[in-house]
């Protein structure tokens, strides 16, 4: 079945954008299962890796995640094997969250998997495109440094 033609919501950037966010999503979704890696278990995991040791508030507030499902993440990161969890040598109340050998490996193939599957998003812009793509789009996105 046919989308409904919507010119005046098609034309709008932020639904284009939408729409291109969602196609990035589910293929570098599907890239990561193919790893066995859920999106956000990437996300935490890369963030521990650039954070270690870091202290579970303070991973939850850099990925922006409720600390409930922080937990729950963790958890399940920590029972494959990929991060470990300690007492914070600074303030032992706390819990610092380190990456294992394991969770490095398996990092850098979903590392791998995710610039792929980017690189099939981009594929119709040519190299002088895709650079000047993701240079607009760190501007709108306000996340220019």
């Amino acid at each position: 079945m046919a989308e409904a033609p919507l010119p005046a919501i098609r034309s709008l950037p932020s639904w284009l954008l939408g729409r291109a966010a969602a196609r990035g999503r589910a293929l570098v979704g599907e890239a990561l299962a193919a790893e066995g890696m859920k999106m956000w278990h990437h996300v935490v995991l890369s963030a521990v890796r650039d954070l270690a040791p870091v202290a579970q508030a303070d991973l939850g507030r850099a990925v922006g995640l409720d600390p409930k499902d922080l937990v729950g993440i963790l958890n399940d990161l920590q029972s494959a094997a990929l991060v470990l969890r300690r007492p914070d040598p600074g303030d032992r109340r706390k819990n610092a969250v380190t990456l294992t050998d394991e969770g490095a490996r398996l990092l850098k193939r979903c590392e791998r998997a995710a610039r792929q599957a980017n690189d099939e998003l981009l594929a119709p812009l040519s190299t002088d495109e895709r650079a000047q793509f993701m240079g607009l789009l760190i501007r709108i996105s306000g996340t220019e440094g």
